[in-house]
């Protein structure tokens, strides 16, 4: 059974404290897409985003890095 992921909430906890630093670099190492396409559509939801410009920039670029086909693979 798939576990559900409280990242995106907790994510956005930070965001609502003020510490945006604590949640641009945990954006950065988000474990998947999914994840933070759920904290984007929180912050939506909570009527958020667009508030802090580099958390936006950071979320766009971590999608598209996540999203990106690898280059090379671990073996």
């Amino acid at each position: 059974m798939a576990r559900t992921s409280d990242w995106a909430a907790k994510v956005l906890t930070l965001l609502k404290g003020g510490n945006t630093d604590a949640a641009i670099a945990q954006i950065r190492v988000a474990p998947t897409v999914k994840d933070i396409q759920a904290l984007q559509a929180a912050l939506v939801l909570a009527r958020l985003s667009g508030r802090w410009r580099d958390v936006d920039e950071t979320i766009r670029q971590s999608i598209d890095a996540l999203s990106a086909p690898r280059l090379h693979r671990s073996p």
